[in-house]
């Protein structure tokens, strides 16, 4: 199971998946597992928490080898709702208006200046 789940690149390490697997807060079939080596197949239901969400996958194909993310994702079926989006947050690369936030090194040489504040000063 660590090796799938490393397989599909749910989780970065095969040493990570192991561990996760080990505290007992992975499910396959609603049974709880505890045990890396365990065997999965076509059609099972893993769920386990990774990071804030809740993963539910379906089991495709056990594969062969860790392969590039799109190949991975033919492993799998992520089942799980998508999260629902923070609508609070500012987008990544919102605009600010003009003036606001933090001044332009520009500004603050300007504001120096009219503080008759000098770099020799400081």
């Amino acid at each position: 199971m660590d090796r799938w789940l490393w397989f599909t690149r749910l989780i970065k390490s095969r040493t990570q998946a192991a561990a996760l697997i080990a505290s007992g807060k992975v499910r396959l079939n609603s049974e709880r597992v505890s045990k890396a080596s365990r065997s999965i197949k076509a059609g099972d239901v893993l769920t386990f928490a990774l990071g804030e969400h809740i993963r539910v996958i379906k089991v495709l194909d056990t594969g062969s080898r860790r392969g590039p993310a799109p190949e991975a994702r033919l492993l799998y079926e992520d089942l799980a709702p998508p999260a629902p989006r923070d609508t609070t947050a500012p987008a990544a690369n919102a605009e600010r208006d003009r003036g606001s936030g933090r001044p332009t090194k520009k500004e603050r040489r300007e504001t120096d200046a009219f503080l008759g504040q000098h770099d020799d000063d400081q």
